[in-house]
């Protein structure tokens, strides 16, 4: 089985006021190693998608943005392998 270089699918949802997609874009890829980002939305609501295999640094960093919910980690390296991820 070939191994996943970043294996945490992180998705999220920030809730707030200013919220700008693209600082947002920018500073998570500047500081969090990981592939795969989709940080989209307006100035109230963004939804984020990324890979990496630090999820918990992109909550951290989200949870200083605004209120986050909806909150999905799988592990896709134990999905590769048949696994519940």
């Amino acid at each position: 089985m070939e191994k996943i270089e970043f294996k945490f699918d992180t998705q999220l949802l920030i809730e707030g006021e200013g919220l700008d997609e693209d600082k947002i874009n920018e500073y998570i890829k500047t500081n969090i190693e990981g592939d795969s980002l989709l940080a989209v939305g307006d100035d109230e609501l963004i939804k984020i998608h990324y890979h990496t295999n630090t999820p918990w640094r992109v909550l951290e960093y989200c949870a200083t943005l605004g209120e986050i919910y909806d909150v999905v980690v799988e592990n896709m390296q134990r999905q590769a392998e048949g696994l519940q991820g």
